[in-house]
């Protein structure tokens, strides 16, 4: 499929996503100006306090967006506050520094003029000096709001939607067309929106200043108000038109979330659609939150209801055990530790098992006889790995792997979600880490290698659920244990596939698997 064909089969999706895009940068470039003028303004006259405000400006804009956007979950949560938040945040240092500037340039013989006719402090700061500057400022609010769009697509990571969703989707599944089709719109939005602050800078630049007739001067004025004005009743109509509002007569909702890949995405939407083709509950969809920790720390404080979790995750990265269990010992331990340390219900294990395995290609297997784990034995030190953040630093990953196996891995790359088969396909590692049930494993042909140690704890998927939510919503149980008993590891497999290689969409692949089981009209 061209790229052509996919926003023409998406393209609802698309301008779905480039709405909320551009609520989410106006808002985000808004609260920045509110903010970053008047502390501009504050230290241009109280001088001792401008280094202070830029250093800490300074420091904001040099801290990583990502790690910004993960050290404010604990706190904000997720969703659109801590994107907007984090925008916000990165917009300030250009606003402050050039309405600093702005101001503090301004010719000291006009403001000595400006008090000699009577004018007090603030009718010199209202009257002359922030009319003076106002190209100045507008300039650093031009700045801040076209670095907005592009620092907007991080907002898919924690939930809050946006272009970066189809960015992000397209790595994860190596689809270069869902990529472009995220990308494009936001270049655009961000030339675009550098465009009207343009026509902003000159409007508040005084005629006078600009060259050429009067006359011209202002029919041109006319058409770039004309323009402005247009883009103002556009922005108005976005946030009245996608703006949610309260269903008085339906107060039953219940929000579902997901981690950041393929698998996860096709699960929320079978829970979803199941839950909303049976019973009369509106399901709030949250997907592509992040890993475990952001997912569970969304639920742990219910900004979600619940997500499909893995047992081997659930007992060792979120519980913190090590020792080694059998599938319903450990799925016993983590369905009463999770009641009794969280207060959230753990259902029946689905009929799937979503472990964790190594992978090389045929030929690098072929290259070294390479079948089970322990015959990385004699090659491990001369081999590259590229595995996820999670996996290089989780002890049922490839610290406890090694230590388990007796090899040590030559060089270790961490990197995130498809890139990672990519790079293998590529090359560019010798080995990477996959889950059992990955289409990019059909897809790429790739040799899944034994783990005849058994090293790997038993990870069957599971529906987790806040205690509170699941006795206001008791009907959804029977229809989640149904749904678990025909997702078995071939199937899975082959739903993943048919997201990864065949590019359908995970609502899609649910909603047809669904209507194929009988499980919905």
């Amino acid at each position: 499929m061209n790229f052509i064909d996919y926003i023409a089969n998406n393209y609802e999706q698309i301008i779905g996503l480039l709405l909320e895009h551009i609520k989410l940068t106006a808002v985000s470039v808004g609260f920045a100006i509110l903010i970053g003028v008047p502390l501009g303004i504050l230290i241009a006259y109280a001088k001792r306090a401008s280094k202070p405000i830029l250093m800490v400006a300074n420091i904001i804009q040099a801290i990583p967006s990502m790690a910004l956007l993960g050290f404010m979950i604990p706190f904000l949560g997720i969703g659109m506050i801590p994107a907007v938040v984090a925008v916000i945040l990165y917009s300030l240092l250009p606003i402050i520094k050039n309405t600093y500037t702005g101001i503090d340039n301004i010719n000291p013989q006009t403001l000595e003029a400006a008090k000699g006719i009577g004018l007090t402090p603030f009718q010199v700061l209202t009257k002359v000096q922030i009319p003076l500057a106002l190209p100045v400022i507008m300039a650093g609010v031009r700045i801040a709001a076209v670095t907005a769009v592009g620092l907007m697509t991080m907002a898919a990571f924690i939930g809050a939607g946006g272009l970066g969703y189809l960015v992000f989707s397209g790595i994860r599944t190596v689809n270069n067309n869902q990529i472009l089709a995220g990308a494009i719109p936001a270049c655009l939005l961000a030339l675009f929106v550098d465009f009207l602050i343009g026509l902003v800078e000159k409007l508040v630049t005084p005629i006078s200043l600009q060259k050429g007739e009067n006359s011209a001067k202002k029919r041109k004025r006319g058409v770039q108000k004309g323009i402005l004005a247009g883009a103002l009743v556009v922005i108005i109509a976005i946030f009245a038109f996608t703006t949610k509002g309260t269903n008085a007569n339906n107060q039953k909702v219940i929000t579902i979330g997901s981690k950041d890949y393929t698998e996860q995405a096709i699960l929320s939407n079978l829970v979803a659609d199941i839950i909303e083709s049976n019973t009369d509950i509106v399901v709030d969809r949250k997907l592509d939150l992040g890993g475990t920790q952001v997912c569970f720390a969304a639920l742990n404080k219910g900004e979600i209801d619940m997500y499909v979790e893995y047992s081997g995750t659930a007992y060792t990265s979120t519980l913190g055990h090590t020792e080694k269990k059998d599938k319903d010992q450990v799925f016993d331990i983590v369905k009463e530790e999770f009641k009794s340390k969280y207060d959230i219900d753990v259902l029946k294990q689905m009929s799937f098992n979503n472990t964790y395995a190594l992978a090389v290609t045929k030929d690098t297997a072929e290259k070294y006889q390479l079948e089970k784990v322990s015959d990385l034995a004699k090659v491990a030190p001369t081999m590259k790995s590229g595995t996820t953040f999670e996996f290089l630093n989780r002890e049922d990953g490839l610290p406890g792997l090694q230590k388990e196996y007796g090899f040590t891995i030559g060089e270790t790359i961490a990197m995130d979600g498809a890139p990672r088969y990519t790079a293998l396909v590529n090359k560019d590692v010798d080995i990477v880490d996959a889950f059992t049930t990955d289409g990019l494993l059909k897809k790429f042909g790739l040799t899944v290698l034994e783990d005849d140690k058994a090293f790997f704890p038993p990870y069957y998927a599971m529906p987790i659920v806040r205690s509170e939510s699941l006795a206001q919503y008791p009907e959804i149980i029977p229809l989640l244990e149904e749904l678990g008993e025909v997702l078995t590891n071939d199937i899975m497999l082959e739903l993943n596939y048919q997201v990864d290689e065949l590019q359908k969409s995970p609502e899609a692949v649910a909603k047809e698997f669904l209507q194929n089981q009988n499980l919905i009209p």
